[in-house]
């Protein structure tokens, strides 16, 4: 089993930035793929981002490139940088691990994450 607990979440004014944080803990070896992912009052659940042990990651369209996923191996914990806050990045955003995995496709957008923290809410006020 894997925890993981988010923080970093908060209410910002538009073209804010905020760093969410994500720690894992339990069976962290096992663990080969970190993602974000969040989810807007009325909307489906998406994907924002996800990084692999070699720290090759993958991002979704809609980030247009205000997203940067990053990870401290040391720590077991990762990480997700949001620069240019817009409201409609207002959403709770959660932390999702997938464990046990092996190939060269385990970590995608679309793949399936069997672990998820608590969400930390952010908020941007426009």
């Amino acid at each position: 089993q894997v925890q993981l607990m988010e923080s970093g979440g908060g209410s910002v004014q538009a073209g804010g930035s905020l760093r969410l944080s994500c720690a894992a803990s339990g069976d962290r070896d096992s663990v080969v793929c970190m993602g974000w992912f969040r989810q807007a009052p009325g909307k489906e659940r998406e994907g924002v981002a996800v990084i692999d042990k070699n720290g090759w990651a993958t991002y979704a369209d809609s980030t247009k490139g205000r997203f940067a996923i990053s990870k401290d191996n040391a720590n077991f914990t990762h990480y997700l940088q949001i620069m240019n806050l817009e409201p409609e990045d207002t959403a709770m955003y959660y932390c999702a691990a997938r464990a046990f995995c092996s190939g060269n496709r385990c970590c995608r957008l679309g793949a399936e994450f069997g672990y998820w923290g608590q969400g930390t809410q952010v908020t941007v006020s426009s």
